[in-house]
């Protein structure tokens, strides 16, 4: 946690981040340390050192106890008493400045107590029962949890599991990571006497690791200040023309965006809206960004607008007002309210344009939402204290039933994979890999319940997600009830029922790993490999195997299809089929997608006068259509029985079939034939047609045979039909 001496030559920003409450002066760190070396103040009064960091607490607590502060502040101070920083400084004015940044974004008290000790442990003769002793057990697990492994005991690993310990620590108190977060953000703004490789490792390890989980965290005003020094270190030269592009915009002698928030004004006070419209300046790295995307920046281009409200639906409001009375650029317009972020973020998105072709972006949300926004995890206080009404009834839950809100997918997630996580090194790469996925899926289970998932996550994931190791047996999915291969991509909102087949000696396939896009999957299945290697010597031969098994097996299900279902003879006129014009025409069901009453169904003219019946949604039809074929009007006739192919999917088991075929019988299907290919990967595959009295009564037919224990899919026969028409 050692912090470095400030380095006055990097530049500051240079437009001031969006206004909080009361914008404060500077702190004067040489100050603090001067009233630091003081000692502590007289008994019952609060060190003149931490004012800042009182005043900052009561605007967001006004009522907090400040007693654990004042204590906190007393121990620290002579703990670290003749500990200096590079810069000179006293030592104490690391933990005092860190304190003031959660202070300022509304951490509660306990937090701040951590944070005043969360290097004693670390860097003085403090242990952590003391701490323990002398502030609880909350203050005490928060003081540990952002303590460094020692060199000495983990050599290089001490890093990658520092923050492995931080992170399953931050599973049970998000508390620990926003301590670590204000920790990191005032070490960088102090890195500047370091040696320049020292500063440029750091700024790495922030960028991959840090700014990922203050934006997972939801901690925008330290992440967007973090990336703007990560950015003026690791990219020196864009960083100096950023600033350039900053510095020359606000020359301007005209001022677009505040041109723009006087007409929202105007038009939210003719609406009787009550609103605040402030310019929310872009940081360097955002400028930057946009600077590439757009090529020349505008005015507009340097800020967004933001309109604060008191109530939800008065975000609405102001939002019809502005689509009303302003001209809006419906393309940019995001509802982040009513479905907010995965970090807590929520906030309606839109943007407005002018004649002139500038175009502002205007972000409106509640007073609330903006301190959420601004703050994450932080604004939410203390996550495991019970609300004041339930505390004043008795109604407190034990630790081990407390439930923290905070604690998202993503973090759980990662708790579960960095235990199989099998050394230092696998650990460090895989986090860097899973924190730059930064976008969150849900999907649903049949059963109701729901899986978070990265953004681009495969059924192979959901299974590793769902199942962990036992997700090895899985042999395929259903995404929205139909059928999909293990390697489909998921989308927000798809319901995933997965397939598992029933021998407990199941393997995963070595294709998984293409597929697989979360870290538990990877490791799961890289570790099942570890211990089963395949000898090189029969791997291309097993792939190929495989592929011919493959190919084996599709086409002997065509054969098997074809031969279970050829065209039904030409029927005669009146029959199932009637052709509108033709009355005399011959009529036969194409064999290819086997139609049956209630279909939609089209007719093509062939060879001998015959009309061959397809499906609508054949694959047929297209190719015949644009061949030239003639297209003849069909209608279904009096007849409602039917003669259909049905092929069930299901896991080997003993008496199978006997059971599926009893199971058809009992609801009047008689089998015309069947087809039961050899079993492959646990699974059969079984061909039936079948001869019904009523086509309507097919679905209660599928449902019949899906319902047999091992069947996990019905379906009608639909193979593909020639690459050319029907010949005339």
């Amino acid at each position: 946690m050692s912090a470095e001496a400030t380095n006055p030559a990097t530049p500051g920003p240079v437009v001031p981040s969006a206004p909080r409450r009361r914008s404060r002066p500077r702190i004067d760190l040489r100050r603090l340390g001067r009233a630091a070396l003081l000692g502590p103040a007289s008994r019952g009064r609060v060190p003149d050192a931490i004012g800042h960091v009182v005043e900052a607490h009561r605007a967001h607590h006004p009522d907090a106890d400040l007693e654990p502060l004042h204590r906190a502040y007393v121990l620290a101070e002579s703990s670290h008493r003749g500990q200096m920083r590079k810069s000179g400084e006293p030592y104490i004015t690391h933990p005092l400045a860190v304190t003031l940044i959660l202070a300022e974004l509304g951490a509660e008290t306990t937090a701040l107590t951590a944070s005043l000790l969360h290097d004693t442990v670390e860097d003085t003769d403090v242990t952590l029962d003391q701490v323990g002793e002398e502030f609880g057990a909350e203050v005490r697990y928060l003081v540990d949890g952002v303590t460094k492994l020692e060199k000495v005991d983990y050599g290089a690993a001490a890093e990658p599991e520092t923050f492995r310990k931080m992170l399953v620590a931050t599973g049970n108190d998000v508390r620990v990571m926003s301590i670590k977060l204000a920790d990191r953000l005032h070490n960088m703004r102090t890195l500047g006497v370091m040696r320049p490789e020292k500063q440029e490792r750091i700024a790495k390890v922030t960028r991959d690791v840090l700014i990922p989980l203050a934006e997972r965290l939801g901690v925008q005003a330290l992440k967007t200040e973090l990336e703007d020094l990560v950015f003026a270190i690791l990219h020196p030269e864009e960083y100096k023309h950023t600033r350039e592009l900053i510095v020359d915009n606000a020359s301007r002698a005209d001022d677009p965006l505040a041109e723009f928030a006087e007409a929202m004004r105007t038009v939210l006070r003719d609406a009787d809206i009550q609103a605040e419209v402030l310019i929310r300046p872009r940081h360097f790295v955002s400028v930057h960004r946009s600077s590439r995307k757009r090529g020349r920046m505008r005015g507009a281009d340097f800020g967004r607008l933001l309109v604060l409200v008191n109530e939800d639906a008065d975000c609405y409001a102001v939002l019809g007002e502005l689509h009303t009375c302003m001209t809006p650029v419906v393309s940019e317009f995001k509802d982040f309210i009513a479905v907010p972020k995965f970090n807590l973020y929520q906030s309606l998105h839109t943007a407005v344009a002018r004649e002139d072709g500038q175009v502002a972006e205007v972000l409106i949300r509640t007073h609330q939402m903006h301190k959420v926004a601004e703050a994450g995890v932080i604004a939410l206080g203390n996550p495991y204290t019970a609300p004041a009404e339930e505390q004043a009834r008795g109604r407190v839950p034990a630790d081990e039933e407390r439930v923290d809100p905070t604690r998202p997918g993503w973090l759980s997630r990662l708790l579960d994979w960095q235990e199989a996580a099998p050394d230092p090194d696998t650990f460090w790469s895989t986090l860097r890999e899973d924190l730059a996925q930064d976008r969150e899926i849900t999907v649903y289970r049949p059963d109701g319940g729901t899986l978070g998932l990265p953004e681009g996550a495969t059924c192979v994931d959901a299974a590793y997600a769902q199942y962990g190791e036992d997700a090895h047996a899985c042999i395929g999915a259903r995404v929205n009830g139909r059928l999909a291969t293990l390697s489909t991509v998921l989308r927000d909102g798809d319901t995933v029922q997965l397939l598992m087949g029933q021998d407990p000696a199941s393997e995963p396939s070595r294709e998984w790993l293409e597929h697989a896009h979360t870290p538990a999957a990877r490791i799961a299945i890289q570790r099942w490999l570890a211990t089963h290697p395949a000898p090189a010597e029969h791997e291309g031969a097993a792939t190929a195997q495989d592929s011919g098994a493959a190919k084996a097996a599709e086409a002997t299900a065509r054969s098997a299809a074809d031969t279970a279902t050829p065209d039904a003879p030409a029927s005669r006129p009146g029959a199932a089929v009637t052709v509108v014009d033709r009355p005399d025409a011959s009529v036969r069901l194409a064999g290819c997608c086997t139609p049956v009453p209630l279909d939609e169904v089209t007719g093509f003219a062939v060879r001998g006068g015959v009309v061959t019946v397809h499906r609508a949604e054949c694959s047929a039809v297209a190719r015949m259509a644009n061949a030239g074929r003639e297209e003849v009007d069909v209608r279904w006739g009096d007849t409602t029985g039917c003669r259909v192919t049905l092929v069930a999917e299901s896991f080997g088991r003993p008496h199978l079939l006997a059971d599926l075929t009893e199971a058809m019988a009992l609801e009047g299907a008689e089998i015309v034939s069947a087809t039961v290919e050899p079993p492959s990967q646990q699974r059969v595959r079984h061909t039936y047609t079948v001869q019904l009295p009523d086509a309507g009564h097919l679905p209660t037919l599928m449902r019949a045979m899906r319902n047999v224990p091992g069947v996990y899919d019905v379906g009608r026969a639909q193979h593909h039909a020639p690459a050319s028409p029907e010949p005339a």
